[in-house]
């Protein structure tokens, strides 16, 4: 599976309704199981972001349709990276030659 993770900021819909956050975080977790992701960590944060999520997907296109799915709900606005691990660097570093 490939590893993501997601930097989120509250929009003013989200944090209106703040004392919902961790509610919606368990709802979005059972949620990206529809998606083929797995949210395995999230974090609330100070800072430019207000959660940081850790999330597992089968594939690009389903973390996309996740991600998106999610920003639709109107309560965050997100940015996604997709890391990489010490093994896949390392397969990734041997293509270089």
């Amino acid at each position: 599976m490939a590893k993501y993770i997601a930097l989120a900021s509250f929009t003013e819909q989200g944090i209106r309704n703040v004392k919902d956050t961790v509610k919606r975080a368990d709802a979005v977790r059972e949620a990206a199981r529809k998606f083929g992701c797995e949210m395995s960590q999230i974090y609330w944060t100070l800072g430019n972001y207000d959660l940081v999520t850790i999330i597992d997907a089968q594939d690009e296109s389903a973390a996309t349709a996740f991600a998106m799915a999610i920003g639709s709900a109107g309560n965050i606005r997100t940015q996604t990276l997709r890391a990489f691990s010490r093994e896949e660097m390392t397969a990734i570093l041997g293509k270089l030659g």
